[in-house]
């Protein structure tokens, strides 16, 4: 692969066919996996871990900060007179952090997994909920 200084200003430049390569590697392109969001006085944190198995899954929720971590391998290898004539590895790994938006209360945490989807949801702590304070008449 050739070296392009200005690659990342390049990416988001409309014409850059113009001076790119056809035959090039393909990029990985990263797809950042986590929404975090309220609704109705919890916070709800979806976190794509595809084809992770549940018992793969470890979420951890510390100092305000949830960490959704995924791992998973599969391998075959396939011997022939004791050489292998056939092998494959698939690694799937994912490591989600994020700082809540709010204080949540601990016990409260729920966390599934369906389709590929974690989905973590918990109140917001009482200390953090928005309270009317009254207002006196200065005298």
């Amino acid at each position: 692969m050739k070296y392009l200084p200005f690659r990342p200003l390049m990416d988001s430049f409309p014409f850059k066919s113009l001076w790119m390569d056809e035959d090039e590697w393909p990029e990985l392109k990263i797809n950042q996996g986590l929404n975090v969001f309220e609704e109705d006085n919890m916070v709800v944190v979806q976190a794509s871990v595809p084809g992770v198995p549940a018992d793969k899954v470890k979420v951890t929720y510390e100092g305000g900060v949830l960490r959704i971590t995924a791992r998973m391998e599969e391998g075959e290898e396939t011997k022939k007179r004791g050489r292998t004539i056939h092998q494959w590895s698939k690694v799937a790994s994912f490591d989600y952090a994020s700082r809540l938006p709010k204080p949540i209360d601990s016990k409260s945490v729920d966390a599934e997994i369906k389709d590929g989807i974690v989905t973590v949801k918990a109140k917001v702590a009482e200390e953090a909920k928005a309270k009317e304070i009254p207002l006196r008449s200065a005298k």
